[in-house]
């Protein structure tokens, strides 16, 4: 079960790693990522006074929000797969994940007015979800012509922070102005600091809020069945 005073007590430290790196604490908005952990998460993030929560999987998202407080701003950061959008178009506010212009119109048919982000695969690595760093000029501007609300680019840095994330959140942080974009969705808990410093408007925190990630495939008490999507 997750200590919501333990979550509170990480979560001034986490806004004072933001001040320290730059940031304005009040201004960056948090979103807490209860990928893999139970819906106590959920509420202990909200009684932390954070109101953005993010999942990865549509069938955790879809478990812990009918018994999440009331209110939570759900994000969803996985990757979008057109036969899922449908059911999750009620409960998701910012769509972090939008790689190519099928899950764009997938999410404008069910969900017009939704605030999205483009994903960019800043590293050109073939396993992971994004559109090219070639490609974002081009899907930034079909998304713009959908009913939706395009406000910003969302990556995922090097899994080991150095200078790689640097220079992948300032060229980032350069597209988005370049575009006109208000929003930059980058950093997670081992580089969040760095993203900070580099512009970030959205940071997805996780262990730093919630401690260790459960063990995949334990048991989680979240009111329905889980299991990778």
């Amino acid at each position: 079960m997750t200590d919501p005073a333990a979550v509170a007590v990480r979560l001034a430290d986490v806004r004072r790693r933001v001040e320290r790196a730059g940031g304005d604490p009040d201004g960056i908005r948090i979103v807490a990522v209860t990928k893999g952990f139970d819906a106590e998460a959920v509420r202990a993030a909200r009684a932390a006074g954070i109101g953005d929560v993010g999942e990865n999987y549509a069938q955790e998202l879809l478990a812990k929000a009918p018994v999440s407080p009331e209110g939570t701003k759900w994000h969803f950061l996985g990757h979008i797969q057109r036969n899922k959008v449908g059911r999750m178009a009620a409960t998701v506010a910012v769509w972090h994940g939008v790689d190519r212009p099928e899950a764009a119109e997938r999410v404008a048919a069910v969900a017009p007015g939704a605030e999205v982000m483009v994903q960019v695969n800043v590293l050109g690595d073939p396993n992971r979800s994004g559109c090219a760093v070639s490609d974002v000029d081009d899907l930034v501007g079909y998304v713009r012509t959908l009913p939706l609300d395009l406000s910003g680019l969302m990556a995922v840095g090097p899994p080991s922070p150095g200078e790689a994330s640097r220079d992948c959140f300032r060229w980032l942080a350069r597209r988005a102005g370049q575009l006109g974009l208000r929003e930059l969705s980058m950093g997670m808990s081992d580089d969040f600091e760095m993203a900070v410093a580099e512009g970030a408007t959205t940071i997805r925190l996780g262990r730093v809020l919630f401690g260790p990630r459960p063990e995949p495939g334990g048991p989680r008490e979240i009111g329905l069945e889980t299991g990778g999507i």
